[in-house]
């Protein structure tokens, strides 16, 4: 994979995936963006800080959530330069991928954030937030499994 692949799918799968996380969000908990946002800001800055900033630490939980993605798809693409059988099989390891990012978030990243949350899963939120990280680690391994403009096939898709 060259450099110039990489860069490319880092920032698609990183900004999408990571945009479409936000909306994803939003429908789970049915709140609006500006509310999510807040929420991503406040593992920063806390609860009281995020929530009192109005559109200013809304749009600092944007970079933060692409910040995030972009990190998290940078992991990805990396380690499919490394091993390209993360590319050739890219709908099993995004999906794994996914339970990956969950896991991480969930026990590693939240409890170390300035809000200090620990989880408390219920069926649904594991189904639900679950769904959305499958979907987000799918996004990042379909932009790091082929270059952009190939007209090949991808290998899931020819199967």
């Amino acid at each position: 994979m060259d450099m110039r692949h990489s860069i490319v799918a880092i920032l698609l799968g990183g900004l999408i995936a990571g945009t479409i996380d936000i909306g994803a969000a939003c429908l789970i908990s049915m709140l609006g963006p500006v509310f999510i946002l807040h929420v991503v800001a406040s593992g920063l800055i806390g609860h009281d800080a995020a929530f009192n900033g109005g559109l200013q630490t809304a749009a600092l939980g944007m970079l933060l959530q692409w910040g995030m993605s972009l990190i998290i798809a940078a992991i990805f693409v990396i380690a499919s330069s490394i091993l390209p059988v993360l590319r050739r099989n890219w709908v099993t390891f995004g999906l794994l991928y996914g339970v990956g990012i969950y896991v991480v978030m969930n026990w590693v990243v939240l409890p170390l954030s300035a809000l200090h949350a620990w989880p408390h899963p219920s069926l649904k939120s594991v189904a639900l937030n679950g769904l959305a990280m499958l979907l987000f680690g799918l996004i990042v391994s379909y932009f790091a499994q082929r270059p952009r403009g190939s007209s090949a096939v991808p290998a899931a898709a020819a199967a």
